[in-house]
């Protein structure tokens, strides 16, 4: 099979032969159901590991940290194990690995760490001159200011959650506080910011051939209720929500935006293999606010990544070839020239 696209990389079938991956999950082990806790977290899993074998790599897997403590029988580790139940546990695996010197897919620890910190985040971005939402961090048991802005809305949820894990949206500065004392209580740093409603938007961005980022199509997400906050449960596929909303942004001025307000971004956190830029977009004011970033972020087929990258004829198992053979390549785990052929 040639590449169908002049970015997306092929990793050579000695290569593949050679090499020994060691895939690391919560769920690597599972038969691809829902979990009662983790929802469609655990058919995820169980779809890379699958999608890694299909590609015709050596995987081994495991799915506990017990398997980093001392260095893996493997040439490179893909980790999905993000959320080990307690704070910061993205950093976790990453930081054992770099322990080893173990090549690994993601980002380095302390890019990891950066990127989950939603409000440093934002602090990046306007310094790199890219507008975001008035946001104000408190920190567990830190110094607190008064509420430097006013809102009509708020959104408080924990800096460091992910799939909108304890977010709520209050009225006033004295709901938003009740809220933060309860996620202070549960161990969590805790970001209040001005809710912007409407369309969420998010711009995925892979390591591809070259080794330089590679933007692929921002893609909207155009819910029923744009005043409504999407919660964990429908997420992760607890609740019956379907498919994600997700249409391509057709609009070329807006698409020229949101890739130059990423592309302002991307050389505070380079390299990386795989993320997510997402943005509030207005289509009334044609306002467009940064909001996060997710490295390492969800690869399942369903999702942001790889619906963009199907937008451009790259399905699933190319892109995840493509993110794989990207983090081999800059860290020098490929012997020969990557096969890359467009059509």
């Amino acid at each position: 099979m040639t590449a169908i696209h002049p970015r997306q990389i092929r990793i050579p079938a000695a290569d593949k032969a050679r090499l020994h991956i060691l895939f690391l999950a919560k769920h690597a082990r599972a038969g691809g159901r829902p979990d009662a806790q983790d929802g469609n977290h655990a058919v995820y899993h169980h779809e890379m590991r699958t999608t890694l074998e299909a590609i015709g790599l050596h995987v081994d897997v495991a799915d506990s940290y017990d398997a980093l403590f001392d260095r893996p029988d493997a040439d490179f580790v893909v980790t999905l194990l993000n959320r080990g139940g307690f704070q910061n546990s993205e950093m976790l695996a990453p930081l054992l690995l770099s322990r080893h010197a173990m090549p690994h897919l993601g980002a380095s620890p302390i890019v990891r760490g950066l990127s989950d910190d939603k409000y440093l985040s934002k602090l990046i971005a306007r310094a790199r001159g890219v507008p975001t939402m008035n946001a104000q961090l408190f920190r567990r048991g830190g110094l607190f200011d008064a509420p430097a802005f006013q809102a009509d809305r708020l959104v408080v949820k924990p800096n460091a959650s992910s799939a909108s894990w304890g977010v709520k949206m209050v009225d006033d500065w004295t709901a938003a506080q009740d809220h933060a004392d309860s996620l202070f209580a549960l161990g969590h740093d805790v970001l209040v910011e001005q809710w912007a409603p409407l369309l969420d938007v998010a711009v995925p961005v892979i390591g591809g051939s070259g080794g330089q980022p590679w933007i692929l199509p921002p893609m909207l997400y155009v819910p029923a209720d744009p005043h409504r906050e999407r919660s964990y449960e429908e997420k992760r596929g607890l609740v019956d929500a379907g498919d994600d909303p997700l249409v391509l942004v057709e609009d070329m001025d807006l698409r020229a935006r949101l890739e130059a307000m990423t592309a302002a971004l991307l050389p505070e956190l380079w390299p990386f293999d795989y993320g997510r830029f997402e943005f509030r977009y207005d289509p009334a004011s044609g306002q467009v606010l940064f909001m996060e970033v997710n490295l390492s972020c969800n690869l399942w087929s369903k999702k942001t990544i790889s619906r963009s990258a199907a937008s451009i004829g790259l399905d699933h198992a190319a892109l995840v070839e493509t993110i794989v053979g990207h983090s081999l390549a800059r860290q020098g785990l490929l012997s020969d020239a990557i096969v890359r052929v467009a059509a």
